[in-house]
C-alpha cells in the first residue's frame, strides 16, 4: 500500500529541528569529467537539495589535504583544487543562501596532516619555533604507552605514540600516524584556531562549523579541559558571528557526550543511531523513544538551548540498507521514524535513494547515482562502486516517477515535517499504556497540539486500543486502518495521528 501524506506548508525549522543533508563532494556530481565531483557540481544541484526539503548542507572535509577523504588538513586556509577555487566555493556559498539554504563545513582541529609546514617544521628538532604546536615525548618516557591502546568507538587505532624516523623522540597521533595531534595546551595553536575559525566566518561567510573529533582535542583522562576548550571556542567565534552555527562529535554515550553542551550547543547523538538499529532489527518498539526520552531530559538538565542531532546513518558507518538487512519496508520504517522524533535530522546523501555500502569507508562514499548510466553525465569515477550500482540502487532520475520510491517517501515525510510544527519541535511523551512489544509509540506536542505516532516493528499484524482524541491519519506507511480506537497496523507499517 502506498504512502499517504497530508500538510500545509513548509516552515524553517533550523538549526532546532531543520533537515541537514551531507555532502561528500567528491561523490556528489562532477560537473566537469575529471571523475571528482566538485563545488561547480554542487550548485547545479542545489535545487535538488532544496527539493528534499533539506535547510541546510553540512559538507565533510574540503580543505587541502593529501588523502581523498581529507580529514587531514595541509591548509586550513584553502580549498582542495579538485573541488575548485575558492571562488567556486563563495559562488557557491552564494547560491545556496539565495535559496536560504545554511552551509556547515567540516573542521578538523585535533590534528593535521603530516605534511603540514607546521608539522613539517615541528619534527625537525626540539627547539624548533613549531616543536610545541604538537606533542612530543622522548621514546623512554612513553615506554609503556606505546603498545598501550585500547580500540574505540571512534577509532581502531591501537597505536597513539609515531615515530617521526629517528627514533627518539615520539609524537602522538590519536587516529593514525600520519595526522598528528595538535598541542591546545599551547596559547599559540589555540590562536592559531580562532584565527582559521574567524577566516571561514568573516572572510568566505559559512554559516557554521563540525567540529571532528571534538572529545580529543586534550587526552581522554582530560575531560574537563576538553569542556572548557569548547566553551572558549564557541565565545570565540560567537564574538565574530553571534549565531554561528556549531555541531560536535563526540562518539559516545550521553553521560560523556552531555558535558559538552555548553561549548557546543548542538551534539551528533549516536545513540539515536545504534538503538533505532537494534529496535529496528530486534523488533523491539519502545527501546527507542524510551533511550531517546531519557537522553532529552538528561540533556535538559545541562542546558534547555540544546540542539539534539540525531542521525540514521552517516559517512563512518555502514550504509543504513545494509544495516537493516537491505530490507525495504524496515528501510522506509526507519526515515519514518527518524522523521518523527524530535531533534535536528541528519541525512547522509545517497540515503534518500536507498544506497549501499560496507567498510572499508571509501565503500560507504560511493558516488550518487543521478541517473541510468548511460545518461549519467555528473556520476563520480573516483572510485569503481562495489556496492552502489545501476543493478543494485535505482537512481534518482528513476525513483523521482515512482510515488513509492524511496526519494518520494524521504521527500514526503520531511515536507510533513516542515509543515508540521509539532512534529518538528513538539515535546516528546511517552503513553502510559502498553502496547504489543513490537509496536514503538509516543506522542509529540507542541501547545494546544497533539500528534500520537505508532509504527509496528515487526513482521505480524497487530491491533491496539489507543488513546482517545486522536481521530485523523496526516500520514501512513504500509497497511493500516483506524475505526473509532482500534488501530490495526500491518508489519513494518506507521502512522501519525492528530
Amino acid at each position: 500500500m502506498e504512502e499517504e501524506v497530508a500538510f500545509k506548508g513548509p516552515q524553517n525549522y533550523w538549526p532546532q529541528a531543520g533537515v541537514t543533508y551531507e555532502i561528500f563532494v567528491q561523490s556528489f556530481y562532477d560537473s566537469n569529467g575529471d571523475g571528482i565531483g566538485d563545488f561547480n557540481g554542487v550548485i547545479e544541484k542545489l535545487d535538488y537539495v532544496s527539493e528534499l526539503g533539506a535547510e541546510a548542507i553540512w559538507f565533510m572535509p574540503i580543505m587541502e589535504s593529501p588523502t581523498y577523504h581529507k580529514y587531514d588538513v595541509t591548509d586550513y586556509k584553502s580549498v582542495h583544487p579538485d573541488y575548485g577555487s575558492m571562488e567556486d566555493f563563495k559562488r557557491l556559498l552564494e547560491e545556496a543562501h539565495k535559496r536560504d539554504i545554511k552551509i556547515v563545513i567540516d573542521m578538523i582541529i585535533n590534528h593535521t596532516s603530516n605534511q603540514h609546514p607546521w608539522f613539517l617544521e615541528s619534527k625537525k628538532s626540539r627547539d624548533n619555533p613549531y616543536r610545541d604546536y604538537y606533542v612530543w615525548a622522548q621514546k623512554d618516557t612513553i615506554a609503556d604507552f606505546l603498545d598501550k591502546k585500547v580500540i574505540t568507538l571512534d577509532s581502531d587505532n591501537i597505536r597513539q605514540w609515531h615515530d617521526p624516523g629517528l627514533g627518539e623522540d615520539y609524537y602522538y597521533g590519536f587516529f593514525w600516524g600520519g595526522m598528528p595531534d595538535l598541542n591546545f595546551d599551547n596559547p599559540k595553536v589555540r590562536e592559531e584556531i580562532y584565527e582559521i575559525g574567524r577566516f571561514w566566518l568573516e572572510e568566505v561567510g559559512v554559516d557554521g562549523f563540525r567540529l571532528d573529533a571534538a572529545k580529543h582535542i586534550f587526552p581522554d583522562d582530560r575531560p574537563l579541559d576538553n569542556h572548557e576548550f569548547w566553551k572558549e571556542f564557541r565565545a570565540k567565534m560567537e564574538e565574530i558571528k553571534p549565531d554561528v552555527y556549531l555541531v560536535g562529535e563526540v562518539y559516545d554515550k550521553k553521560e560523556v557526550v552531555a558535558p559538552y553542551l555548553p561549548g557546543l550547543p548542538a551534539l551528533f547523538n549516536f545513540d539515536f543511531h545504534y538503538t533505532l538499529l537494534d529496535a529496528l532489527n530486534n523488533q523491539d518498539g519502545m527501546l527507542l523513544p524510551k533511550k531517546q526520552k531519557e537522553i532529552l531530559d538528561f540533556y535538559q538538565g545541562i542546558t534547555p538551548s540544546f540542539i539534539d542531532a540525531t542521525i540514521s546513518s552517516n559517512h563512518d558507518q555502514p550504509r543504513l540498507l545494509n544495516e537493516l538487512g537491505s530490507d525495504p519496508a524496515v528501510y522506509k520504517q526507519a526515515s519514518t521514524v527518524l522523521l518523527t522524533m524530535p531533534g535536528a535530522p541528519y541525512l547522509y546523501y545517497g540515503e534518500e535513494i536507498g544506497m549501499l555500502g560496507l567498510k572499508p569507508d571509501e565503500n560507504i562514499r560511493e558516488p550518487f547515482l543521478w541517473d541510468v548510466e548511460e545518461k549519467d553525465t555528473g556520476r563520480a569515477t573516483w572510485i569503481d562502486a562495489e556496492y552502489s550500482t545501476d543493478e543494485t540502487v535505482t537512481p534518482l532520475e528513476v525513483q523521482k516517477n515512482d510515488p513509492n520510491s524511496y526519494f518520494n517517501h524521504y521527500k514526503n515525510l520531511i515536507a510533513l515535517r516542515n509543515s508540521t510544527p509539532a512534529l518538528a519541535i513538539g515535546d516528546l511523551e511517552l503513553f502510559e499504556q502498553s502496547f504489543p512489544e513490537s509496536v514503538m509509540a509516543y506522542s509529540r506536542n507542541l501547545e494546544n497540539t497533539s500528534l500520537a505516532i505508532f509504527h509496528n516493528l515487526g513482521k505480524e499484524e497487530v491491533v491496539l486500543n489507543i488513546p482517545e482524541g486522536y481521530v485523523e491519519s496526516i500520514f501512513k506507511l504500509g497497511n493500516t486502518k483506524l475505526e473509532g480506537s482500534s488501530l490495526t497496523l500491518g508489519p513494518n507499517s506507521s502512522i501519525v495521528l492528530n
